[in-house]
């Protein structure tokens, strides 16, 4: 979490940003419907909008090597993971979050331009492993520097400070989606898997329950210190103290706080059905405890 002062130069000039075509986009929909909440159409449709500029300026780099932006995805993944013999095969796939059909078609394009080659997987018979043949390597390292710098120079208009700033938001909605394992290094475990505030306001609405922003319960571990306080499945935790719940970032910082205290005591408001109520968490498990949990790509173990 960047200091204060970071944050201030960060947005320091942010009221003189001229407004944008999202802003007219925006205007447009509040003339025609203001009884709509469009207000998350300023950060869906400015992300999509970028992205689609950065794309353009991407591709346009990797072209003058020959390649495409999934072309360099595997060369960069390849260099990056650095495995003796080759990457197994769904190794890159799972990496790079592909299907089998989809990384074989990359992996062709490649291997008839020479610049990676397949060759049999001793310990799976099943499976193939990709290297990147001298060429692969030599183009990569040309390729690299320079995407980088082309990188830089998109990003050349956010001051250091700005970056930070948008790199932490941008990971703590990235985290929502993909999810946190409970971290065998922590302290403190509560002995949660958490779903996402996204997916609590589907769940909630899907049963005809308020839309409540916060992370919902799906499992508890036995003897843990959420169970201990009297958690239950299907809890929606929604602030400790001045921390409004709506990520598991939030709740960690939460965790911190607590943990950092005198007492070592967590004081947690929950909405359990429609109704609201408050529990007391004692942090005194010191390992991570042993639950089921669902599985499910998203959930939080904390």
């Amino acid at each position: 979490m960047p200091p204060p002062n970071t944050y201030a130069s960060a947005v320091a000039d942010h009221h003189c940003i001229p407004h944008d075509s999202v802003d007219r986009l925006i205007a447009s929909w509040q003339s025609v419907r203001p009884d709509l909440d469009i207000l998350p159409v300023g950060i869906i449709a400015r992300l999509g909008r970028v992205r689609g500029y950065l794309d353009v300026e991407l591709d346009h780099l990797f072209e003058q090597y020959g390649l495409s932006g999934p072309d360099f995805s595997v060369l960069v993944t390849l260099a990056r993971l650095n495995e003796p013999g080759g990457v197994p095969q769904r190794r890159l796939m799972d990496e790079l979050h592909l299907t089998s059909g989809t990384i074989s078609v990359r992996i062709d394009r490649l291997a008839n331009q020479n610049l990676v080659l397949r060759g049999a997987d001793s310990r799976d018979k099943r499976n193939t492993r990709i290297s990147m043949t001298r060429e692969g390597r030599a183009l990569f390292e040309r390729v690299a520097p320079a995407h980088l710098e082309n990188e830089r120079r998109l990003l050349s208009s956010l001051s250091p400070a700005e970056a930070d700033l948008l790199a932490a938001l941008l990971r703590k909605l990235l985290v929502e989606y993909e999810g946190t394992a409970a971290s065998e290094d922590a302290t403190v475990h509560l002995g949660l898997t958490l779903a996402p505030a996204h997916v609590t306001v589907a769940m909630r609405k899907a049963v005809g329950l308020a839309p409540v922003p916060g992370l919902l319960v799906q499992a508890i571990a036995d003897g843990g210190p959420a169970a201990l306080a009297g958690v239950q499945v299907g809890d929606v935790l929604v602030r400790s103290g001045p921390y409004e719940l709506r990520s598991v970032t939030t709740l960690y910082a939460a965790i911190e706080t607590a943990a950092a205290s005198r007492r070592r005591r967590m004081r947690l408001t929950i909405v359990r059905g429609a109704l609201q109520d408050s529990l007391s968490i004692a942090l005194t498990v010191e390992s991570a405890p042993t639950w089921d949990s669902d599985g499910r790509r998203g959930s939080h173990s904390v």
